[in-house]
Formats: structure tokens, sequence, C-alpha cells
């Protein structure tokens, strides 16, 4: 009886629980378990592992895996996704309406996240390898991009795609995304998260942060603090962050960081800042600070004439919302049309008695 009195205090305290205040633990929390990554990755020192053989190549493997090691990854990653979309849809489903604090299946998906990044730490204690041993570094990078993707897509309407401007995307794939975003959210991150062993070097390190962040975002649905623009903004803007960070790790000061950190700004200019209230002379300012900035940073180098490399990522994720919204389109016309070919197939409804 106490421990379920208990209990019901802590979710009626939860489910008053300001906005701000539940943010503020979950990137606490989310810090905490980064250190807690660091420290047990320092005792893989002993693993060996096989040479780096070039950029399709994904260092953190074990030379000779064995079916246990396998299954491990993939049997823990299946269990994972299972429960985060069973979660999400007994959300959506169930629940359905907005709170300025914590919803009960909030909680459990808090702890199931958390179970599952405990289970993580063990795995990769005991058997090392994630997923990368079976499936291409692509897809876990091409996971986090697709995600980005959907999120402007899916606030196209709200703050436009091109210096506040809208693209001519139909209404019905925006609230198909809006509606259904949670799966693909939930798979992008989940699969990430388990792609990667735990490892305690920089990248993973970093890594791991911005997973554990998109994993606690994740469990926020139908909360007030999982729409907060300034919130959502900003863990848009860390992969800026943690591309610049790894560029810098893995290439140097000399590397090609400056493309990541002004690519993924050159989106927030063009776009993300839009959707944030701001004054036309705010955003001309940053505009324009942008633009000297990275202008200074290629000269520094000798590079000027090479700024135009900036422009890779932004074009590439808007050329992939339009295929985004196209295939959405035509997964929603076939939808569409099998529907009224199985209501013609059934034939008309008999008059009623």
């Amino acid at each position: 009886m106490f421990s379920g009195l208990n209990l019901r205090i802590m979710l009626s305290m939860l489910k008053n629980a300001a906005p701000g205040r539940v943010l503020l633990t979950g990137v606490a929390a989310s810090a905490t378990l980064t250190g807690l990554v660091w420290l047990l990755g320092l005792r893989l020192d002993g693993i060996v592992l096989p040479p780096d053989q070039g950029v399709a190549w994904y260092y953190w493997k074990l030379p000779d895996p064995t079916v246990w090691t396998r299954l491990s990854a993939w049997l823990c990653y299946a269990a994972h996704q299972v429960a985060f979309w069973w979660l999400v849809h007994h959300a959506r489903t169930r629940v359905g309406r907005y709170t300025s604090g914590l919803h009960r299946v909030n909680v459990v998906a808090l702890a199931v996240n958390g179970g599952f990044v405990a289970l993580h730490l063990a795995q990769t204690q005991l058997f090392y390898d994630g997923l990368a041993q079976d499936v291409s570094i692509f897809s876990s990078q091409g996971s986090v991009i697709l995600l980005l993707v959907a999120v402007l897509l899916m606030e196209n309407r709200r703050r436009g795609l091109f210096l506040g401007r809208p693209a001519p995307i139909r209404r019905e794939i925006v609230d198909f995304a809006r509606r259904y975003h949670g799966y693909l959210f939930s798979w992008a991150a989940v699969y990430t998260f388990w792609y990667h062993p735990m490892e305690a070097t920089g990248g993973h390190l970093v890594g791991f942060f911005y997973m554990f962040l998109l994993l606690f975002q994740g469990s926020l649905f139908l909360t007030r603090a999982h729409t907060g623009r300034w919130w959502t903004l900003t863990l848009e803007l860390a992969v800026a962050a943690h591309g610049t960070l790894v560029a810098v790790m893995n290439s140097g000061p000399g590397g090609q960081w400056p493309m990541f950190l002004f690519g993924f700004l050159g989106v927030f200019v063009v776009t993300q800042m839009h959707g944030l209230g701001l004054s036309r002379a705010a955003r001309w300012a940053i505009g324009l600070g942008y633009g000297a900035a990275a202008a200074a940073v290629y000269a520094a180098r000798g590079e000027l004439a090479g700024v135009s490399a900036v422009a890779r990522i932004p074009a590439i994720e808007y050329v992939l919302v339009g295929v985004l919204a196209l295939l959405l389109w035509l997964g929603l016309r076939v939808t569409r049309g099998v529907g009224q070919w199985a209501d013609g197939r059934a034939g008309p409804a008999p008059p009623a008695p």
C-alpha cells in the first residue's frame, strides 16, 4: 500500500511538472549517462579491432564476430524497437491528448528507454559488437538525416522551407507525416543507438549524448515539452555540433569540419530561424553574420574558392524533402486507390429491410 501511494504521488508530481523542468532534467540525465558510457568504455581498451579500410568502413567492430555477438545486438535492438513502437502506438491511439507535465505512458517510456540504455552498456561489455557488423555505416547516418528531413517537411506550414516561404507540399502529406512521425523517429533513434558499441572515443560520446536526447524527446510524446519550438530547434541544431566535432576528431583542424558546421547552420539560416518569431532585422543580422563567418573561416584556411561547399548539406536536405514528400504522396494515392478498388469489389450495400 505504501509503495502504491508513493507511486501515485510521484505520478501526480510528474503530471504537473513544468516543461522547462522536465527538459532540464532530461538533459542532465543524458549528460550523466554519457559520463557512464565514458567510464565503462575505458574497460574496452583490450579489444583488438581490424585495421581501417576507408570512408565506407566502420572501425569499431570485432574482426571475428560470432553468432552470439551478432544475436546479442540484433535481439536487443529488436526488443527495444518493438517496445518503443508499442508505446508510440499506445500513446497515439489510447491517450491522444496533450499535457503540460507527463502522462503515465511517458514515465513508462522513459523507464523503458533507460532500461535499454543499461542493457546496451552491458551488451557492449559482454559482446562488444553493435549492428555495425552487418549493415553499412551509411544506413546509420542516413537514418538521422531522414529524421531531420522529416522535421523540415512537418514544419513546412509553420516556418516555411525557403526564407519563411512554404514549399508547395499538399496538406494531406504534412498531416500524415505529423500523425505518424513517431514511428519513423523512434526507428531512427533506436537503430542508430544500437548501431554503435558504447565506446569511450570522443565521437562516440558526442553521438551517444545526442542519441540520449533523441530517446528522451521520443519519450515525451503528447507533452508540451515535446513541442517547444526552442527545444526542438536545439535538437535540430545539435547535429551541427555533432557533425563538426566528429569531423575535427577524425580529420583534425585541417579537415572538412567547416562544411559540416556551415552546412547545417545554413539550414538554420534558410529555414529554421524563420519559425522563431524573430524580427526582419534580426534575421538579416543572423544571415549576414553567417555569410561573413563562413567567408572568414574559408579565407583563413586559404580555401575561399571552396566556400560553396557549405551549400552541399542544405541542397541534399532540400532535395530529400521533395523526395520524401513525393514518396508519401505516392503511398497515399496507392492506399486510397486500393481502398476504392476494394469498395468497388464489395459492391453496393444491400437495401435496408
